[in-house]
């Protein structure tokens, strides 16, 4: 309850019956705080198992370009090991340091996502944008045939 502090006219306190808003307010702008930092973090834990991609494969040029991050972390160019810190040396000479170029990047099913992560972004920071994951294409096979490896656009 509150209480006027106004000059009463007939010499006593009125009670006044207004709803006294300001921890209204606090409560609300605490919740909206809570709920601003909780949201983004409840789709952090979603689990995800990524279906095989069944888009049509792209034509692959003449001579493609495949950085492949083995079970061992360790980088292949075609066939060749190649060290991390010689990733753009190596390619602009195979390039002939043509950027626009396609880098398909395949990768071992053991390896992590972070680790491939990494090798993207050194071919970001060799200037290489156009990278092409290499999957599995979906031919509805059996599982005696040999699946076949197509770049996922």
């Amino acid at each position: 309850m509150a209480v006027s502090l106004k000059e009463p006219q007939d010499g006593d306190l009125a009670e006044v019956s207004d709803i006294n808003v300001t921890p209204f307010i606090d409560v609300v702008l605490v919740l909206l705080i809570i709920f601003m930092v909780a949201a983004p973090l409840s789709t952090v834990d979603v689990a995800v198992d990524l279906p095989v991609s069944k888009a049509q494969p792209q034509p692959r040029p003449d001579t493609p370009v495949f950085l492949t991050v083995k079970g061992d972390l360790t980088l292949a160019l075609g066939n060749d090991p190649l060290a991390r810190d010689e990733v753009q040396a190596t390619l602009d000479r195979r390039t002939r340091a043509d950027r626009d170029q396609r880098i398909f990047l395949r990768a071992d099913g053991a390896v992590a996502y972070r680790e491939v992560m990494e090798v993207m972004n050194l071919l970001r920071d060799a200037g290489y944008l156009r990278i092409a994951l290499v999957g599995l294409e979906d031919t509805g096979q059996g599982a005696a045939d040999p699946p076949a490896q197509a770049p996922v656009p």
